[in-house]
């Protein structure tokens, strides 16, 4: 049995579940970009925008913005952006499979297949609580004043793991969308789509950062602060568990410059932690030593020291020695290199994001040329590293969630 969580409802089976959410609404199929859809997504940005639910999950004011009335505008243009002689039309059923370690990213998932005319799905885990709770009642209270094929046609269900379950929604869905590890891909692959069904996976990634020594040494006190804060958000939600959280820091300069830059930014950081209340308890702390120390003791860390429980620093023996696994949160990996350039041998198609402060548009797009395709998917500058857009993992989201239907005369 599946549990309905939006909208709330009874217990009921993958039948009863496929065939009312596949029913056309009595005033007509939903279109990409629909009316509908954009007023009861903007009635829900505006309430988690609210400074009570804002201020205490600061993750939902960042899907909050995501989904103002003039961003879900721009995403919708730029659908249609150089498309003349063609349609856009939904894709139908789209089943989505969130990760529970960073609990808002399926609400971005759905909202744009949503947005793109799609009936819905979506399996959250039965581990998910916090921000996603939040969510989860603030969808429902949205849904009193929403036009009824809201309801009719998206639907956030809980089950237990059941292959079964499982099965029969990805035989029935025309795209099915997976987020998490490589483990999850690959379990949930090995149940079958229809033939012109097609997955659309977001496994396994990992991210790091870089810092330019002299852009930081012309920088202005209150810049360099803000350049802190920025990496810290970058770290520190989400427990530094998402695939864009930074976990090594590259200081791209000449060594003694590059030394006296890192001491002075770390300095700023463990206060910068303290002042935002973000706290690691005794048993991540525990963790992170064991992981640092064992970083040490297979020859790939000179050096650990600790900041209180809350900053675990490593120095890396060499650039090579990237670490791409998760160590505990807080944990920062550094090590120096010349130049960008001498970044792009270590880059795996593995790496998603490039957070980086004072690098130049041409310098990183240079790089982006050198890396040719390697990896890398996005670069944006310290702070939105967490920022989602409708552009991930190199897929243009709103447009994966559509098919084109060429039109000629």
């Amino acid at each position: 049995m599946l549990t309905p969580r939006f909208p709330a409802a009874a217990n009921t089976t993958p039948d009863e579940l496929l065939a009312s959410v596949t029913t056309e609404p009595t005033d007509g199929r939903l279109t990409v970009g629909d009316d509908r859809v954009r007023d009861f997504l903007i009635a829900f940005s505006r309430q988690l925008l609210r400074p009570e639910i804002a201020r205490r999950f600061p993750e939902l004011g960042s899907l909050g913005f995501f989904l103002r009335r003039g961003e879900i505008a721009k995403s919708v243009e730029r659908l249609h952006d150089g498309s003349a002689g063609s349609r856009f039309v939904p894709r139908g059923l789209v089943l989505h499979f969130p990760p529970a370690n960073v609990d808002t990213i399926f609400v971005y998932s759905w909202a744009m297949s949503a947005l793109a005319g799609n009936s819905n799905i979506v399996r959250i885990s039965n581990r998910s609580a916090g921000a996603a709770e939040v969510v989860i009642e603030t969808l429902n209270a949205t849904l009193a004043d929403a036009h009824p094929a809201i309801a009719q046609t998206q639907r956030m269900v809980t089950y237990d793991r059941d292959d079964t379950i499982t099965a029969s929604l990805s035989l029935a869905c025309d795209l099915r969308v997976i987020w998490g590890g490589d483990r999850s891909v690959i379990d949930i692959r090995r149940h079958p789509l229809a033939p012109l069904a097609r997955d659309l996976a977001f496994p396994d990634r990992s991210s790091f950062a870089a810092l330019s020594v002299p852009a930081w040494q012309a920088a202005e006190p209150t810049a360099k602060r803000q350049a802190v804060e920025g990496f810290a958000n970058d770290v520190y939600w989400f427990d530094q568990a998402a695939c864009s959280s930074p976990r090594a820091l590259f200081w791209v300069g000449e060594p003694d410059a590059a030394t006296a830059a890192r001491e002075e930014f770390m300095a700023l950081l463990p206060g910068i932690v303290a002042g935002r209340g973000w706290q690691v308890d005794a048993a991540m702390a525990v963790e992170k030593h064991v992981a640092t120390y064992g970083l040490a003791a297979e020859g790939v860390a000179s050096r650990v020291r600790f900041s209180g429980n809350a900053v675990a620093e490593v120095d890396l023996v060499s650039p090579e020695d990237m670490q791409r696994r998760w160590l505990g949160a807080g944990t920062i990996c550094h090590s120096t290199v010349g130049s960008l350039a001498d970044l792009v041998p270590l880059v795996r198609r593995k790496d998603q994001t490039l957070t980086q402060f004072g690098f130049s548009a041409q310098e990183l797009d240079t790089f982006v040329a050198e890396v040719a395709g390697r990896g890398i998917d996005r670069i944006v500058p310290f702070g939105s590293a967490l920022t989602f857009a409708g552009v991930w993992d190199g897929y243009d989201l709103l447009r994966e969630f559509t098919r084109q239907t060429t039109i000629w005369v």
